[in-house]
């Protein structure tokens, strides 16, 4: 067999995968490597649906094994093709709910020829917390994870996870136990919620909502909006209207039903069943919010692997800097221009907040990332490929702004953008993009894009003036062009521009 290794664009680094035997779905997810930023680089599931009946028979059902068993044998192959070694696989509430559990993971085993870890409800909930601290910057709030059989309730206050519980409330079992009745399942959800303890402590904060049906719930709240971003994680629905999700499941005009019908037919049969669980969590824990998490137990698994150095590291940074190395003309100019601009901000003294800079960074970070488009392209593809990436550790505020500030970089001040997108950014930030759009246009008309040049030509804002030294041998870059690019940062901080060339 010809093997095929990975391409030089892939980061260094040996690739991982996930397999989660859940009650509705089986799924394979494989990663680049075991990061900080975790990116995927392959993503397959299948939907056997071991959890249905076990509510009610206390038993896996043998058509449901035998779908699990194949897409297992699968996956084996799958990873064998991508030549990881590094699997791990874990099963969550049917197989420890059901009676036959034990007799299926070893069938299980044997099929995807490595151990598997059943994991207990707590277990699952402190993966999951885990999941979203490494997807959100200091996250505040309650994790929810439902899943087929249960779910999975957990406070998260920035890196300190609280006392998880698990409740037997899960889409499938919901469905087992009301008898296929969203309406009788309202019942079984309040009691089920009316002590859970995590709940209490939910008012004015954040729902972090995780799990496939949710997700497939909030598809529907984003198209039905026409919302400009289709990027799941993240994504944010206002807490002040707990039947909103009942809304998204029946439908009363066209454009609603044919949202409806973007949604797969096995996935479906769940989403009233979720609406219920999710509309209880708001009516009983009152949340400012609801926000979408793509990440959960398999990625809390793979984030606690991580060393506590590793940990600390700011997810939206390292993935900014892993593209910068991958796609940048000199990875170190990057480098260079967030040093370049601290200096600038901390001369001139002006007002930036944490997240302002961290923002910042992320965009000098990915300032040269689009180069190898022509010219007349460079803009949109940036402006697509940042608003999109698989980056966590942002807000979708943040992603538009981070997509404005590049558009600003490469098409100038006036340049086109996208006016949907735009319309996430509150006027102070689009304001901030185009200074720092306008500050990335000064370096490289400096740099050329090429590391080792910024640091010797610094930018220092003082009371009156924007002053940008050359030295001696980089005099001649003293042109009209880069004189207006300056008077136009200049402008924007109310200064006046000077540039000064070293004796």
């Amino acid at each position: 067999m010809t093997v095929v290794h990975p391409a030089p664009g892939r980061l260094a680094g040996s690739p991982v995968a996930i397999v989660d035997i859940g009650s509705n779905s089986v799924r394979l997810v494989a990663y680049e490597s075991l990061s900080r930023a975790l990116t995927p680089i392959f993503n397959e599931k299948v939907l056997c649906g071991l959890g249905k009946g076990v509510a009610t028979t206390g038993v896996l059902a043998q058509d449901a094994i035998d779908k699990a068993l194949a897409a297992l044998r699968c996956f084996r192959v799958m990873c064998r093709n991508m030549e990881i070694t590094d699997i791990f696989v874990l099963a969550t509430a049917a197989t420890r709910d059901a009676s036959n559990g034990h007799q299926f993971l070893e069938l299980a085993r044997a099929a995807i020829g490595t151990d598997i870890a059943l994991i207990g409800g707590l277990r699952e909930a402190e993966l999951s917390a885990k999941g979203v601290i490494s997807g959100f910057h200091q996250p505040d709030g309650i994790v929810g994870d439902l899943g087929g059989g249960s779910l999975e309730l957990v406070d998260v206050r920035g890196t300190r996870i609280g006392s998880g519980i698990s409740l037997p409330i899960g889409g499938l079992a919901l469905s087992d136990l009301s008898k296929n009745s969203p309406k009788r399942a309202v019942k079984i959800v309040r009691d089920a919620l009316a002590a859970a303890a995590p709940l209490k402590d939910l008012k004015g904060r954040t729902f972090y909502a995780v799990g496939g049906t949710w997700r497939a719930l909030a598809a529907l709240h984003m198209r039905q909006r026409d919302y400009p971003l289709h990027v799941m994680h993240g994504y944010v629905i206002p807490g002040n209207d707990p039947e909103i999700f009942s809304s998204l499941i029946e439908p009363s005009d066209t454009d609603a039903a044919a949202s409806l019908a973007t949604v797969s037919a096995s996935r479906r049969p769940l989403l009233g069943f979720g609406a219920v669980v999710l509309e209880e969590v708001i009516r009983i824990g009152k949340p400012k919010d609801v926000v979408v998490s793509t990440l959960g137990v398999r990625e809390g698994m793979l984030f606690e692997r991580l060393s506590e150095e590793v940990r600390r590291k700011d997810a939206l940074l390292q993935a900014a800097a892993e593209l910068n190395a991958l796609r940048s003309r000199n990875p170190r100019h990057g480098h260079d221009l967030t040093a370049w601009t601290d200096e600038l901000f901390t001369t001139g003294l002006i007002e930036e907040t944490v997240e302002q800079k961290r923002l910042r960074h992320a965009a000098c970070l990915l300032s040269d990332t689009a180069w190898r488009a022509h010219p007349d392209y460079r803009s949109a593809q940036a402006f697509s490929t940042i608003a999109n990436a698989a980056f966590v550790g942002i807000d979708h505020p943040g992603r538009g702004f981070l997509a404005l500030a590049i558009n600003y970089r490469y098409e100038g001040l006036d340049g086109d953008v996208n006016a949907q997108l735009r319309s996430l950014v509150l006027p102070a930030g689009i304001e901030r993009a185009k200074l720092i759009g306008a500050i990335l246009r000064v370096a490289i008309q400096v740099s050329s894009a090429m590391g080792g040049v910024l640091p010797r030509a610094p930018l220092r804002c003082g009371k009156s003036k924007l002053t940008l030294t050359l030295p001696r041998d980089l005099a001649d870059l003293a042109t009209v062009r880069l004189n207006n690019r300056l008077k136009q940062v200049a402008k924007l901080l109310g200064r006046e521009a000077e540039i000064k060339v070293e004796d």
